[in-house]
């Protein structure tokens, strides 16, 4: 239970919510400079509303912004509807809305003062970085069709953390996610997502980065059009996938990666197959090979039928005659065959038999001729290998002798 403070113990300047809402609606709104002002600044974001459209107009320099509305009623006779990246020139009247205790610039007019500063750098940007090819679909590669180990880059804080777990958990269970934290909005913000990009190179162990942050203002998430973001999307040696923003955002960091998805959950959905889809393709697979089978076995039965009704139609005796008259023609063509290459085989033995015998040594002193050899066995075929009283051993056609060398004849003679 609960007490509360006696009234005699309030102060006496003390107001209720309402009370000092009132009073800073009366301070603004009455407010003679308040009442009709001009403002000059940047669209930065915008949504159309059935009661009105309500955007952003941004100082690109100081990062001042206040937001703005101007009422269905009244968009028709403005010279220039709100367009992010546009300068404009509003006229307007500052209004209060105390149920969110907010101040807003109810705009009558609006000109046009030229393209905004802040959507000129970005443009100037995305041109040079086009220029060097960082956007062509030539270096983009291929995401992995069944990561096990996936990093993402966000801030814990943030829903599309939530989001994204969520979504893997039940797509794909199993899965192992890494978080390497960043803040994704702010002044500090690109140099953030910079070191948890290093970070998970470092690591090394994720197949696949998504870099994700939920939706917001075209100033929350201007962090992802920095141009160190997209260098280091760029240099990462894992395929990145961004999900940032809503349906309607593109940040150069989406032109970069290798695939982006429009929200954090269509990320996720885009990073992993579904397992129920993947079940579902096993079983088609399964029901495919298994129509293929039966359509060969039926082919393969239909053949084997079609041959026997063609075997039982024909004559079993006449293709019975007609097959050893084929066999017999064969085996009388190998008999001739082989007959002609005996024949052919004992004339050339003969022929090299008779050849042979010329050559004998047997045969050639049978016909008077002798081989002299000296005392080693050596053959003499000179007078100059011999000398007078040597002994020599003379082989004839049958038998042998031992002669002994008397005189040396003139070879001349």
């Amino acid at each position: 239970m609960t007490s509360s403070l006696p009234n005699s113990l309030l102060p006496e300047t003390t107001v209720s919510v309402a009370g000092l809402t009132d009073y800073i609606q009366e301070l603004l709104e009455q407010d003679d400079q308040l009442r009709q002002v001009w403002v000059t600044g940047e669209v930065s974001s915008t949504n159309r509303h059935r009661s009105g459209m309500f955007f952003t107009l941004q100082d690109p320099d100081s990062k001042a912004s206040i937001q703005c509305v101007v009422w269905t009623s009244q968009l028709g006779k403005l010279v220039q509807p709100p367009v992010s990246g546009e300068q404009l020139i509003v006229l307007g009247s500052i209004r209060v809305y105390p149920q969110r205790g907010q101040y807003q610039l109810s705009i009558w007019q609006a000109l046009p003062a030229g393209e905004g500063l802040q959507a000129l750098r970005y443009r100037q940007l995305r041109n040079r970085l086009e220029a060097e090819g960082l956007f062509d679909e030539e270096r983009k590669r291929s995401l992995p069709n069944h990561p096990q180990i996936i990093a993402i880059v966000t801030s814990p804080q943030a829903a599309a953390w939530g989001d994204i777990q969520r979504t893997l958990r039940y797509r794909y269970p199993g899965l192992r996610v890494l978080l390497s934290p960043a803040q994704v909005q702010g002044e500090q913000a690109a140099a953030s997502i910079v070191a948890a990009i290093e970070r998970v190179e470092r690591d090394g162990r994720a197949q696949l980065l998504i870099l994700s942050r939920g939706g917001g203002a075209s100033e929350d998430l201007a962090c992802f059009n920095d141009e160190r973001v997209v260098r280091a999307i760029a240099e990462c040696s894992i395929p990145v996938l961004t999900g940032i923003g809503h349906q309607r955002d593109e940040s150069l960091a989406d032109l970069v990666a290798d695939a982006c998805a429009h929200t954090p959950t269509a990320a996720a959905e885009l990073a992993v197959p579904e397992l129920a889809t993947l079940y579902a393709e096993h079983q088609q697979r399964q029901y495919a090979l298994k129509d293929a089978v039966t359509q060969v076995l039926e082919a393969s039965h239909n053949q084997l039928q079609h041959l026997e009704n063609r075997l039982r139609r024909l004559p079993l005796d006449r293709q019975l005659r007609g097959e050893q008259k084929a066999i017999a023609q064969k085996r009388q063509q190998l008999v001739q065959s082989t007959s002609r290459r005996l024949s052919q085989a004992t004339q050339h033995c003969e022929f090299l038999r008779q050849k042979l015998a010329t050559l004998d040594p047997e045969n050639v002193l049978k016909r008077g001729y002798a081989v002299v050899r000296t005392e080693n066995g050596t053959i003499a075929r000179s007078t100059a290998n011999v000398v007078p009283g040597q002994e020599l051993q003379i082989q004839l056609g049958e038998g042998q002798v031992k002669v002994k060398v008397t005189e040396i004849l003139d070879s001349n003679l």
